[in-house]
C-alpha cells in the first residue's frame, strides 16, 4: 500500500516538473518572437533614417545655387540652406542616437522600455520625414518652375490665339465695344511679354503671379468674346425694338379702355432704360458681371408683358361676354321675383304656405336685392376703368355663381307652389273620377232586385259620401291646405273603391246563389236533405247572406251532381 502512494507522488512530482518546463519554454519563446519583432522594426526605422541622411533636397537646391541672380531669391536660398542643415546636422542625428538608445534597451531586454522608445522614435521620424519633404516641395517650386511655367504659357498662348481669332473674324458683332476689346488683347500680350522678361532674368518666384494674371485675363476674355456680341445685339437691337412695340401695344389698349395701371409698364420701362445703359457703360470697361443675365431678364419681362396684354384682351371678351349672360339672367329673374311679390297675398290666400315657403323665398328676394347692389359696383368700376379686366372677369363669375344659387332657390320656391297647384287640379279630377265609381256602384245595386241589403253595406255608403263631402269642403276653402286635401282624397278613394268591391262581389254572391237554388229545385222532390239544404239556403238568401247562401247550395247539389260548381260558374259567366 506505501508503495502505491509512492508512486503516484513520484508520478504528480514528475508532471508538475514537466508542466513547469513547458511553461518555462513558452514564455521563452513567446519573448524571442517579441524579442525579433522589435529587432525588425529598429532595423526598418534605420532604413527610413538612412534615407533621411541623403536627402533629395540636396542636389535640388543646388540647382538655385546656379541662377541666383536676385536679393529674393537669394534670401530664400540662404532659408532653405539654413533649414536643410538643421534636418542633416541636428535632427537625423537626433534619430540615429534615438535608434542607438532603442537597441541598447532591446539587449538588455527592456521589453516595456524598449516599445516606448521605437514609439518616440516613430514620430520624430515622421516629424523630420515632414520637414524634409516640404523642404523639397518650396525648392522644387522655383527649380522646375520654369519647365511648368512655360507648358502652361504655351497652352496659354493657344488660348490666346484662338480667342483673337474668334474676335477678329466676328469683329462686327461687338459694336462699339470692338476697340476697348482690341486694348484688352494688346494687355494680355504685353503679359506675355513680361513673363519672357522674367523667365529670362530667373525671376522665378514672380513666375507665379504673372502666370495667374495671364489666367485671369484670358479667363475673362473668354466671356467677353462670348457675352459681349449677345449684349450688343440685346442693347442695340432686340430690347429697343422690344420697348417700342410694349409701348405701342400700351398706349393702343390704353385708348381702347384697358386700365393697365397694374402693370407699372411706364415705369418699368424707364428702369428697363437705365439698366440698359448701365450695361452699356460697364461693357465699355468689360465689366460684364451679370450684364446678360440682367438683360435677359428685361427680355423675359417685356415677353411677359405681352402674355399679360392678350391676357387683358381675353379677359375683356370674356368678361362682356358673361355681362350679356348675367344681366339678361338677372333681368328675368327681377321680372320674375316682382311678380310673384306682386301675387304673393294672393298665392297665400289661394294655398296654405308654411313659413319655410315664405322665408324661401323672402331670401331669395334679399339675395336678389344684394346681387343687383353688387353688379352695379361692378359696372360702375367698369365705367371708371378702374380694376383690370381679369379682376372684374373674377368678380362677374363669382355673381353668376351667387346667381345660380339664387335661381336654385327660386325654383325650389316656385316648383313648391307649382307642386301646390298641380294637387290642387289633380284632387278636382280625382274627386270626379270617384264620383263615378260611386255612381257605378249604385247603378250596379239597381239592376238586381235584393232581397236584402247589409246594414254594413249602408255604413259603408255613407262613410263614401262624407269623405267626398270632405274633398269638397277642402277644396272650397281658402287657402287650401294642400297636405290636408291629399289625405281626403286618398280616404274618399280608398272608401269608394272598397264600396265598389263590396257591390260587385254582392252582385255576383246574390246572383249566383238564386241560380243555384233554381237549378237545385229540380231535385227536391227526390232527396230531402237536399231539400232541407235549399230551405236553408233560401233563408240565408234573404237575411242578405249571399256567400253563404251560396256555399249552402253548392255544397247541397255537388253530393248529386259533382263538379256542378263549375258548371254554374259557366252558366253565370254567359249570362253576365
Amino acid at each position: 500500500m506505501n508503495i502505491n502512494l509512492d508512486n503516484k507522488l513520484i508520478i504528480i512530482a514528475i508532471c508538475a516538473v514537466l508542466s513547469l518546463v513547458a511553461l518555462i519554454v513558452v514564455i521563452a519563446v513567446v519573448r524571442h518572437k517579441k524579442r525579433k519583432k522589435m529587432k525588425n522594426v529598429l532595423a526598418e526605422l534605420e532604413i527610413e533614417k538612412n534615407k533621411l541622411s541623403s536627402n533629395p533636397a540636396i542636389p535640388e537646391l543646388a540647382k538655385v545655387e546656379s541662377f541666383l541672380n536676385n536679393e529674393k531669391l537669394e534670401v530664400m536660398y540662404n532659408e532653405w540652406s539654413k533649414r536643410l542643415q538643421d534636418i542633416r546636422d541636428v535632427q537625423v542625428p537626433k534619430l540615429a542616437d534615438m535608434l542607438l538608445d532603442a537597441e541598447y534597451s532591446l539587449n538588455q531586454k527592456d521589453y516595456k522600455s524598449t516599445i516606448y522608445k521605437i514609439a518616440k522614435l516613430e514620430m520624430e521620424l515622421y516629424k523630420v520625414r515632414t520637414n524634409s519633404e516640404f523642404l523639397l516641395g518650396e525648392i522644387k517650386e522655383i527649380t522646375t518652375s520654369e519647365e511648368k511655367s512655360r507648358t502652361t504659357i504655351t497652352k496659354y498662348r493657344a488660348k490666346y490665339r484662338d480667342l483673337y481669332q474668334k474676335f477678329e473674324s466676328g469683329r462686327n458683332e461687338y459694336g462699339k465695344f470692338a476697340k476697348t476689346i482690341k486694348a484688352q488683347f494688346e494687355l494680355i500680350a504685353k503679359r506675355f511679354e513680361d513673363f519672357e522678361k522674367i523667365m529670362d532674368n530667373n525671376e522665378f518666384t514672380e513666375v507665379s503671379k504673372i502666370v495667374d494674371i495671364i489666367d485671369g485675363l484670358l479667363n475673362h476674355m473668354s466671356i467677353v468674346i462670348e457675352e459681349v456680341p449677345s449684349i450688343v445685339m440685346l442693347v442695340y437691337s432686340v430690347l429697343p425694338r422690344r420697348i417700342e412695340e410694349v409701348t405701342n401695344t400700351y398706349n393702343q389698349m390704353l385708348k381702347e379702355g384697358y386700365p393697365l395701371d397694374y402693370l407699372n409698364v411706364e415705369y418699368n420701362i424707364s428702369e428697363a432704360n437705365a439698366k440698359i445703359k448701365d450695361v452699356i457703360s460697364k461693357t465699355k470697361a468689360l465689366n460684364l458681371q451679370d450684364s446678360l443675365f440682367e438683360l435677359k431678364v428685361l427680355l423675359d419681362y417685356f415677353d411677359s408683358l405681352f402674355v399679360d396684354f392678350d391676357s387683358e384682351k381675353r379677359a375683356r371678351h370674356n368678361y362682356e361676354e358673361k355681362v350679356k349672360v348675367f344681366d339678361k339672367r338677372l333681368t328675368k329673374m327681377n321680372k320674375v321675383v316682382k311678380e310673384i311679390f306682386n301675387q304673393l297675398d294672393e298665392i297665400k290666400n289661394v294655398y296654405n304656405l308654411s313659413d319655410n315657403n315664405i322665408n324661401l323665398l323672402k331670401e331669395v328676394n334679399d339675395e336678389l336685392v344684394k346681387l343687383n347692389n353688387n353688379y352695379k359696383v361692378l359696372t360702375d368700376h367698369t365705367g371708371n376703368h378702374t380694376f383690370a379686366f381679369s379682376k372684374l372677369l373674377g368678380e362677374i363669375e363669382g355673381l353668376s355663381a351667387n346667381l345660380a344659387k339664387t335661381e336654385q332657390k327660386l325654383d325650389d320656391a316656385l316648383k313648391e307652389i307649382g307642386t301646390m297647384k298641380d294637387d290642387e287640379v289633380r284632387a278636382r279630377q280625382q274627386l270626379e273620377e270617384i264620383k263615378m265609381v260611386l255612381k257605378e256602384s249604385k247603378n250596379k245595386m239597381r239592376t238586381y232586385n235584393f232581397p236584402n241589403i247589409p246594414n254594413s253595406y249602408y255604413v259603408e255608403l255613407k262613410e263614401a259620401n262624407q269623405a267626398i263631402r270632405e274633398i269638397v269642403k277642402e277644396l272650397d276653402k281658402k287657402p287650401i291646405t294642400i297636405d290636408v286635401l291629399n289625405t281626403r282624397v286618398d280616404t274618399a278613394r280608398d272608401l269608394v273603391l272598397k264600396l265598389y268591391t263590396k257591390t260587385v262581389d254582392m252582385l255576383k254572391g246574390a246572383k249566383f246563389a238564386e241560380m243555384a237554388i233554381v237549378y237545385g229545385n229540380r231535385y227536391r222532390s227526390s232527396n230531402s236533405r237536399l231539400n232541407d239544404l235549399l230551405n236553408r239556403s233560401e233563408q240565408l238568401f234573404y237575411q242578405g247572406e249571399y256567400k253563404q247562401s251560396k256555399d249552402v247550395a253548392i255544397s247541397a247539389i255537388n253530393s248529386i251532381e259533382p263538379g256542378i260548381q263549375n258548371k254554374l260558374e259557366e252558366m253565370y259567366s254567359q249570362e253576365n
